[in-house]
């Protein structure tokens, strides 16, 4: 569903004296100006749970920000096997390809609950660096943050003992969440770690009686003892 843009009345953020594109590492460095000019552009959807944002091969129209809501990035491989590449929350945007020349999603965005976004034209956007190269400069060091969280990903599944990448993929799913509290199905976390749900719920169990993670609700997991569990993770032995 397609609403009024966040210039209008009815979004949260300017009802804040702000914008959601203020929240996002792409444009949080950007002058009050520009940011109202992106906002003037933007358009509104809300997603129900389950629908696909985006799709595999589909055009990269736009920067989609989740203003409210959780989205899994993920690829389904040649066995129909879904794989999780992230899970997105608040604030946090869908970008990448959108400079390359051949701008095609190479994955698919679904909604894993209701979500509520704010989508920026790739051509509004392209315009306003043509104008200003000095926003070249962020994004540079935005890519390579990007860069170092994907190196993260690899390092977490190239943990061979299971316990230990599960351990490993909490503690830095604990530190994008907006709270304390890692709010993933069992299915989502053994789909993000490539390993089986019986496999990933046993080894929640065990970290659980160690002490080192609590479940505080159904899908909901806490860290209670970061330094036990880090050490865990990085153990050899």
């Amino acid at each position: 569903m397609q609403e009024a843009g966040c210039n209008r009345k009815n979004c949260e953020f300017r009802a804040r004296n702000t914008y959601c594109i203020s929240e996002v590492r792409l444009f949080r460095g950007l002058s009050p100006e520009l940011q109202a000019m992106l906002a003037s552009h933007s358009i509104h959807r809300t997603y129900p749970a389950d629908a696909h944002i985006v799709s595999e091969n589909d055009t990269i129209h736009s920067v989609i920000i989740i203003r409210n809501g959780k989205v899994k990035i993920s690829r389904t491989d040649a066995m129909g096997e879904e794989h999780i590449l992230d899970v997105l929350h608040d604030g946090q945007s869908v970008w990448h390809g959108i400079f390359l020349k051949e701008h095609r999603y190479n994955y698919d965005v679904i909604a894993m609950e209701e979500v509520r976004t704010c989508e920026i034209p790739r051509s509004v956007i392209m315009e306003m660096i043509e104008k200003n190269p000095q926003i070249s400069l962020s994004m540079i060091e935005m890519l390579a943050r990007d860069m170092t969280d994907a190196e993260d990903r690899l390092l977490v599944l190239s943990i061979r003992e299971p316990r230990q990448r599960v351990a490993a993929f909490l503690l830095r799913k604990e530190r994008s969440c907006l709270g304390d509290v890692i709010n993933l199905k069992l299915e989502d976390i053994a789909s993000s770690v490539n390993l089986r749900p019986e496999t990933v719920s046993r080894n929640i169990t065990y970290l659980e009686k160690e002490g080192m993670i609590r479940r505080i609700g159904r899908g909901c997991l806490k860290v209670t003892d970061h330094k036990k569990l880090r050490e865990f993770a990085e153990s050899t032995g």
